[in-house]
């Protein structure tokens, strides 16, 4: 990106000012990578840029003394274009985190868990056990762990109680739709569901959460024994 600035800049000859056209072109770098300045001094053209173009104005005198800032018209400009430098490089620099990914929202680090109710238990169990996930089973719930996260599943006997209130008030099962990252392949993944006796339902190409949900991986997809869905993503 180029961005252009026109200066008039005046320089006292006589009793006129003389004012000159001076082209500053600012290259801004990839994002992370600073701007930098291209001092192109030129005579204004035209379409063509082919003659000089200059403008009479009348000397004005200034009985009180000018400020140094004022009257230096180069030092403004350069101050000038440094600061919009700045201004753009910062802006290119913004923009190209904003193309690579999504913003996550400040202190929210990652999922913990979810939880669903379940009607077929000791099914669930078993089933989420043969895929290889660690059960850990409760009075009222039975916990299903991978890495630092895990799902609840409410027992009919919490989720039917009409006491217990923190849950989704509606949800009944099934009523689970899940995906995890297969990191092997797909034979290995193809071996797992069939040692737990999961049908694949549906497969194919899918756009995931990696990336800020640019990523791509082939999907599998099964249900468990109260009808969830599960989807299993291998990235490339």
């Amino acid at each position: 990106m180029r961005v252009l600035f026109a200066l008039r800049q005046h320089y006292a000859r006589g009793g006129t000012f003389r004012v000159r056209q001076r082209y500053v072109t600012l290259g801004v770098g990839p994002a992370g990578e600073g701007g930098g300045l291209d001092f192109t001094d030129q005579h204004h053209r035209g379409d063509e840029m082919s003659k000089s173009q200059t403008t009479s104005i009348p000397k004005q005198s200034n009985p009180q003394q000018s400020d140094p800032q004022q009257s230096n018209p180069r030092r403004s400009f350069i101050k000038g274009i440094i600061a919009a430098g700045v201004a753009v490089s910062a802006t290119g620099t913004l923009a190209g985190r904003a193309a690579g990914g999504v913003r996550q929202a400040s202190g929210i680090v990652a999922l913990d868990h979810v939880a669903i109710p379940v009607q077929n238990v000791e099914e669930m169990v078993l089933f989420y056990r043969a895929l290889g996930f660690v059960v850990r089973e409760g009075a009222r719930i039975v916990s299903i762990h991978f890495g630092d996260q895990k799902i609840n599943f409410h027992r009919p006997s919490l989720w039917q109680s009409g006491t217990f209130t923190l849950r989704a008030a509606a949800a009944q099962p099934p009523c689970g739709d899940f995906c995890w990252v297969w990191e092997g392949t797909g034979a290995s993944l193809s071996a797992m569901l069939e040692r737990a006796g999961a049908e694949i339902v549906a497969e194919g190409e899918r756009s995931g959460g990696r990336d800020g949900g640019n990523g791509v991986g082939q999907s599998v997809y099964t249900r468990d024994a109260d009808g969830n869905l599960l989807e299993f993503i291998r990235y490339s």
